[in-house]
């Protein structure tokens, strides 16, 4: 497979999507390669999850510079020594700033436990079971200067049960986003993803108007 894209993902903890990723990249679903993970998080096992698979992996102490900016300024650093040209956010537990937004424009997504914009921020799960909802989820979406708050790219839906804790609603999340954040990063390696004001188009649209499940 042709390379087209270099990712540089950001992590923060166990980096159990960064494994998703690794998992689709290596079976051929995405084209493209992690030309570099970053972490804020000396001992997150996603450091380690990296180094097994001959990925670069760096560490960069956020308590040694004296701003979220200057924080963000190394990691541009560190992406553009990488090549990088889409940066992915997985379980990433920083709030960026547009230091690091600004330099990759349309070009920085995330990924989030709730069908944004409901419970955007912290313990969206906790958020979810609160408001006694029926259905909630997992979204894709690109990073703006806001809180969760940038233009959706895909969306799954999870069933919330009345007998259901954080862990287990958490739980259930997790095996969505597993699928769909692989699948939006390919979306975007395929060039299919534009903007229309808030709007993210898929071109061409999924034939059945849904993504289908990795197998």
């Amino acid at each position: 497979m042709t390379v087209k894209l270099n990712i540089g993902v950001l992590v923060s903890g166990n980096g159990s999507n960064l494994q998703s990723i690794i998992d689709s990249l290596e079976a051929g679903r995405i084209d493209a390669r992690i030309s570099c993970v970053i972490s804020n998080n000396a001992t997150a096992y996603a450091l380690e999850r990296a180094k097994r698979h001959n990925i670069s992996a760096f560490h960069i102490d956020q308590r040694a510079f004296p701003s979220r900016e200057a924080f963000d300024n190394e990691v541009v650093v560190l992406l553009r020594q990488h090549s990088v040209q889409l940066v992915a956010l997985a379980g990433f537990n920083r709030i960026v700033t547009p230091v690091l937004l600004d330099p990759f424009p349309e070009s920085v997504v995330n990924i989030h436990p709730a069908l944004l914009p409901a419970f955007p921020g912290r313990h969206a799960q906790r958020q979810a079971l609160q408001h006694g909802v029926k259905i909630t989820g997992c979204t894709v979406h690109f990073v703006d200067r806001g809180t969760d708050s940038g233009p959706i790219i895909i969306q799954a839906a999870v069933p919330a049960y009345d007998t259901d804790t954080e862990e287990t609603l958490a739980a259930r999340i997790l095996v969505e986003e597993h699928i769909i954040y692989p699948q939006a990063i390919q979306l975007f390696a395929e060039g299919r993803l534009s903007l229309r004001g808030r709007t993210v188009i898929i071109e061409p649209p999924p034939a059945s108007g849904l993504l289908e499940a990795d197998s």
